[in-house]
């Protein structure tokens, strides 16, 4: 296992020990204004993702700045609709947020019976990481490139299968374009979660992936999982050893970013006071040296850039579940 690898899971496994109170003892006394009780960001994914490690990671300086306990709290389930929900309808008083995903915006045409409106009950806060996807298979595939997986799809149609954090989520997407573009029968099977996925997929109970890098590289490199190509424009810095799906005739492009959003009505001074500090949280050392070793990027900004990238990502997927006529009641 690579250093920067290592670096990751154990800041990861440190992390996770990082809701309870106590840890925040000394940021915990009250204060007159906001914030002046514990500030709750819900992660709508199980443990273990990059969702989870970017909400941890800068809830761990927010706590600092903010002098509040900052608790990450993760509600998986129905493609993070239970969890976007829950702080859809909580109070608007700044004490109540979500680390949402691409699935947030795919929901929007994906799910036939929202019990929220993307566009009305929450407000943006602050982007804040993307990562590159990786398309990985388990060895025993013996896949290797976009050719073979063409072929064994071809000869054994319906059997290949390919996994994803939820539906909904990028790597669902991203797997119903690589069936579209290449014409492949294979069968998706949904997670609550990368966590659970990835287990499955290095166990081979799943034939093949899209997947965060920060996640992969180390299985990768350690031969637990083979690389198809990276779903990025061009060759990722990241890995560069690695062909794109371009290069090998799949026009696809994939990631999983994070943003904070608020319950529709929370004030305009706590959005940006919360879109501040993350931006603060984002620019320092700590998060710096983390996303750096992880291969995420920082994506910083104001509420209103969130707010048009929200959009332009509902078109975006809206037009991809249209083309793979897939819905979900909800």
């Amino acid at each position: 296992m690579n250093t920067g690898r290592r670096a990751l899971l154990q800041g990861a496994a440190a992390l996770a020990a990082l809701p309870s109170l106590a840890s925040f003892a000394p940021f915990a006394h009250a204060r007159g204004d906001w914030p002046n009780k514990p500030v709750r960001i819900v992660v709508p994914f199980t443990p273990g993702g990059t969702t989870d490690f970017v909400a941890r990671l800068v809830a761990v300086e927010l706590g600092k700045t903010l002098e509040q306990a900052v608790i990450v709290e993760n509600k998986p389930g129905a493609g993070t609709v239970i969890g976007v929900d829950a702080v859809a309808k909580s109070a608007p008083d700044g004490y109540s947020f979500v680390c949402v995903a691409n699935s947030f915006t795919a929901n929007q045409t994906l799910v036939r019976k929202l019990p929220y409106d993307t566009q009305k009950d929450l407000r943006p806060v602050a982007l804040m990481g993307m990562s590159e996807h990786v398309l990985a298979t388990h060895p025993s595939s013996g896949l290797k490139t976009l050719a073979d997986l063409r072929n064994l799809a071809k000869a054994k149609p319906g059997t290949l299968s390919f996994a994803s954090f939820g539906n909904g989520t990028s790597a669902h997407l991203s797997g119903e374009m690589l069936k579209l573009q290449m014409g492949l029968d294979i069968v998706h099977v949904p997670y609550k979660g990368q966590g659970p996925a990835l287990t499955d997929l290095l166990g081979g109970q799943v034939t093949m992936m899209f997947g965060n890098w920060p996640e992969f590289r180390g299985h990768i490199q350690s031969g637990k999982l083979v690389a198809l190509g990276m779903a990025t424009a061009q060759r990722s810095q990241y890995a560069p050893a690695i062909p794109t799906l371009a290069e090998q005739g799949v026009a696809i492009e994939s990631n999983s970013w994070n943003g904070l959003l608020a319950p529709a009505g929370t004030p305009d001074a706590i959005v940006l006071r919360m879109n501040d500090e993350v931006n603060r949280a984002l620019a320092g050392p700590a998060v710096t040296e983390a996303f750096r070793k992880g291969g995420i990027a920082s994506l910083s900004g104001t509420p209103e850039r969130f707010a048009a990238f929200i959009q332009s990502e509902i078109a975006k997927y809206g037009d991809v579940i249209r083309k793979a006529n897939i819905q979900i009641e909800g």
